[in-house]
């Protein structure tokens, strides 16, 4: 952990399938893996390389999370406090949480970008649960603004300097493995989903609890169940998540120098 101290990351950076290829825009990187790192849990998912790279993004000091532990994964909803409560110890002041998502709205295709401005947990769990630390955050934390509002607009200013269209919605996550039904779609509009996936909602609640700021970037991949033609598989995720990393490289670097510079 000496090495994510010594560099002090101000924004920590979390990567969901498919999206390594942010990671490999740092400059003057140094690349460690999770196996090395104490509370770090290794992703068993393909797309996720389980790396923390340290550097820098237009002068700012990041820490890049190339891939997270998912509830389905064994369980555990609080899997990513360590990684999570680690930036924060280490200094950082904000998170980016990206990830792979299906889209409730057929303007929103595949290979688009949605910025999350707000979220429903469907996982059934959450990962607050068991005793609180208090030095850490408090036993009932606020979602008012789990997105940061203000980091938002950066992220809006961002991707208009560079010409990226960027829809906004409310991000759903389910426990998963398998992907929805074509009723739970149906549920979820009504609900008020613009997007659905399997993650990122415990990263955002492990950020707020610790006071870390929160941006989040849906890299949608399919239109979700009974609404488009091709069956759903972690393939098409991942074919889908490669088209849209080159816009969200481009999105991340462009926002990181727009938050140093407003820092």
């Amino acid at each position: 952990m000496s090495a994510l101290t010594e560099r002090a990351p101000r924004l920590g950076i979390i990567l969901g399938s498919g999206l390594g290829a942010v990671a490999e825009a740092l400059e003057d990187a140094v690349t460690i893996p999770y196996t090395q790192l104490p509370d770090f849990p290794p992703p068993s998912v393909h797309g996720h390389a389980g790396t923390l790279s340290l550097g820098t993004l237009s002068g700012v000091s990041v820490a890049c999370l190339s891939g997270r532990k998912h509830v389905y994964e064994g369980g555990d909803p609080g899997a990513m406090r360590g990684p999570v409560r680690a930036l924060k110890a280490a200094g950082a002041e904000a998170l980016f949480a990206t990830n792979a998502a299906g889209s409730l709205d057929a303007q929103v295709g595949p290979g688009s970008l949605m910025a999350i401005s707000d979220h429903i947990n469907m996982l059934g769990v959450n990962p607050l649960t068991g005793p609180n630390d208090d030095a850490i955050g408090p036993r009932f934390p606020s979602l008012r603004d789990a997105y940061d509002p203000e980091l938002r607009r950066l992220l809006h200013e961002a991707a208009g300097d560079l010409g990226i269209a960027l829809a906004e919605g409310v991000y759903l996550a389910t426990a998963g493995p398998s992907f929805e039904t074509p009723a739970e779609i149906r549920a979820f509009r009504t609900l008020g989903a613009d997007a659905v996936g399997m993650s990122t909602v415990p990263e955002v609640i492990l950020a707020r609890h610790a006071g870390l700021r929160v941006v989040a970037v849906s890299a949608i991949t399919n239109l979700a169940e009974g609404m488009g033609g091709e069956a759903l598989s972690h393939e098409q995720t991942l074919r889908y998540a490669s088209a849209a990393a080159g816009d969200l490289t481009r999105l991340i670097i462009e926002f990181a120098r727009v938050f140093g510079a407003r820092g």
